[in-house]
């Protein structure tokens, strides 16, 4: 006999959608800290073994990050990435097909503030990655600072996120049998300063490593455009030159983070908060750009191939702006 349960009711399923937001942004904005905290107060208790044998373990372990990291399926497919891509709602989309047999180097734009859609598409299966591209393993770059934190380390690697290093890049690029999707954010945590409702400036005018990466692997690169990306929160004003914003690059230069303040809705009321305002964003993914590879590339072929990628980033955004409510006479700037 099949069983068949009721579906859950539209308030009920808002707040399990909510709660599922709230948990990942206090993974990355607060279980780093409990994390560490943890790990040290069970030195001072009976349960200090617990801690003495993951510090054997992470030293063991150590180079883990930088060597493809250790996803687990289990988490990845996990229903509460399900809830909170439809929170927003997010959704990717392919423009063209991968083969399984090349690897291949994604740039993702923009930032936004907290890279959400970066994570949900390329972090878990909510979007379904796997079935839109079958046969393709994805790996999102996180700075390397998040994998120095006892447990949290662990927990970032089960969803395919890697630490941001040349050597973590090429040892999934130069995988020969092929089927690794490398995805660099490639702003960075500099971009999020920037990020804020309308914008569609981007830090890639200088930004030229991922390609030069991709040339000495021969890996295709492929554009990616997250639409609705910097329209989840408001933003303090922080313009070039402020007091503000020299104090933040300040931050980053000691921490290696950005620290952008933002704010957007409260989890019970609307007005202001943490919680990302319920705004769609849409991830999508365009055509592979061939690369001819070599193993050092001159400053000219690697600003032939950054000038290419600019290009069709641009076509990308303007084919698919009109979808996405992108007004008109909106276009990237590169800075």
């Amino acid at each position: 006999m099949k069983v068949e349960f009721a579906p859950l009711s539209v308030p009920l399923q808002r707040r399990l959608q909510t709660a599922s937001v709230a948990q990942w942004i206090f993974s990355f904005l607060g279980l780093a800290q409990c994390c560490t905290a943890a790990f040290i107060t069970l030195f001072f208790t009976r349960f200090w073994l617990v801690s003495a044998l993951y510090a054997a373990w992470w030293l063991i372990d150590r180079d883990k990050p930088s060597k493809g990291g250790r996803r687990i399926h289990v988490l990845r497919n996990c229903i509460i990435w399900r809830y909170m891509r439809d929170y927003f709602p997010i959704t990717l989309i392919k423009t063209a097909e991968l083969d399984p047999r090349q690897n291949y180097l994604v740039g993702f734009h923009p930032h936004g503030v907290l890279a959400a859609g970066a994570f949900l598409n390329f972090c878990t299966e909510a979007s379904g990655f796997s079935t839109l591209f079958p046969g393709i393993t994805p790996h999102l770059m996180m700075l390397s600072l998040w994998f120095r934190i006892p447990f949290f380390r662990d927990y970032v690697m089960s969803g395919g996120l890697i630490a941001s290093d040349k050597e973590s890049a090429s040892y999934v690029l130069q995988k020969p049998e092929g089927g690794n999707l490398l995805a660099i954010i490639v702003g960075g945590a500099q971009e999020a300063l920037d990020a804020r409702p309308g914008s569609f400036t981007l830090l890639l005018k200088n930004r030229k490593g991922f390609v030069r990466l991709a040339i000495q692997h021969g890996t295709p690169l492929v554009p990616a455009f997250s639409f609705g990306e910097n329209d989840l929160f408001d933003q303090v004003k922080n313009p070039k030159g402020s007091w503000l914003r020299r104090i933040q690059h300040w931050l980053q230069q000691i921490m290696g983070i950005s620290l952008p303040l933002f704010h957007a809705r409260g989890i019970f009321q609307y007005s202001f908060g943490l919680m990302p305002y319920r705004r769609p964003i849409c991830t999508v993914v365009g055509k592979p750009i061939p690369v001819q590879k070599k193993h050092r590339p001159s400053e000219e072929e690697v600003d032939q191939v950054h000038q290419k990628y600019l290009n069709e980033l641009s076509k990308l955004f303007e084919k698919h702006k009109a979808k996405y409510n992108v007004p008109e006479d909106s276009h990237l700037e590169f800075i």
